[in-house]
């Protein structure tokens, strides 16, 4: 078996989801090897290392400044015909999902996305997803190699292990096609804290909030937690807060240590988003809430009176 990683960065780190992948990767493949592309990553290298990474391939070109997925399709398809790599595993993010559609058509390989687990079955790998709408798990396959995986945001924690990787830079050969898209301009979300997605902390509010503004308790118990705020599909359709914060199916994918649930009421589309938390606290009027069916914690009153209580909670145990 021999395994590569699309370590996936962003503003000078890789990116959380990535070093998760490359750690389950290391838990069935020894000599794992990891890709990092774009312009002066080398420094990264040592960080995929410590996370497991037994060598770092880098491809590091001007051409790869911009998170286009083509060029990466590129470098990666080059690496597999070259090295014979049999497995190709990326973390979820639109980026990746692009390079991970793009590499298994050139390669005329099977992808399997959206899982959630990895194991080896003898000589074969098998994979685990949700279907029909997260209420089960199935297992998945490849009939034939190279095999490519996209996993779900938060499937596995990264742990660092305190190794050391071999680096090596790679050739960066790019077919003309490749060059046919240039990004003009890159958004980045104005935030200050955490993103949803990397937070340890997540408190989201829901319809039961009663008004867009009181979205404030919300985001002022998630500052006091040093978290991040999200919102149900709902909030964010009827324009009460930015679509960026969506949590669930159609939203953001998050997993963080602490989940408060503040006035939503637990509808699988959300659940799928953030079934993968530690540890969920919720906070409804309704004790017959779909919600505390799998709710850690459940606080059954009024999220008015009890947010602000603990907050100023939160405040006065950290100032203690």
């Amino acid at each position: 078996m021999k395994t590569l990683v699309f370590l996936e960065h962003h503003e000078g780190e890789i990116v959380k989801g990535s070093l998760g992948v490359l750690g389950k990767a290391t838990s069935l493949d020894a000599g794992v090897t990891g890709v990092l592309a774009g312009a002066e990553v080398e420094g990264l290298a040592p960080q995929a290392g410590q996370h497991g990474a037994a060598r770092v391939l880098v491809a590091d070109d001007p051409r790869l400044e911009a998170a286009l997925p083509q060029p990466r399709v590129d470098v990666f398809a080059g690496l597999v015909r070259e090295h014979g790599f049999d497995t190709v595993l990326f973390g979820q993010s639109v980026l990746a999902a692009d390079v991970a559609a793009g590499l298994a058509a050139r390669l005329g390989a099977g992808l399997n996305w959206d899982l959630v687990d990895l194991r080896r079955d003898g000589d074969e790998l098998v994979g685990t997803r949700p279907a029909l709408g997260d209420s089960v798990y199935v297992d998945v396959g490849w009939t034939a190699p190279p095999r490519l995986a996209l996993f779900r945001t938060g499937s596995f924690e990264p742990v660092a292990v305190g190794g050391e990787a071999s680096v090596e830079r790679v050739a960066v050969s790019l077919e003309d096609f490749s060059s046919g898209a240039v990004m003009r301009e890159q958004a980045h979300e104005e935030r200050t804290g955490p993103s949803i997605e990397d937070a340890d902390v997540v408190v989201a509010g829901g319809r039961g909030l009663g008004s867009p503004e009181a979205f404030a308790l919300v985001e002022e118990l998630a500052k006091a937690l040093g978290g991040a705020v999200g919102a149900t599909r709902a909030v964010v359709d009827a324009g009460w807060y930015p679509y960026s914060a969506q949590v669930g199916q159609t939203g953001r994918t998050v997993a963080p240590k602490l989940y408060v649930a503040c006035g939503i009421s637990g509808a699988i589309q959300h659940k799928v988003g953030m079934q993968a938390s530690g540890t969920v606290v919720a906070v409804n009027k309704d004790p017959n809430a779909p919600i505390f069916e799998f709710s850690d914690l459940g606080v059954v009153g009024d999220l008015h009176q009890i947010l602000p209580k603990l907050t100023e909670l939160v405040r006065a145990r950290a100032g203690s």
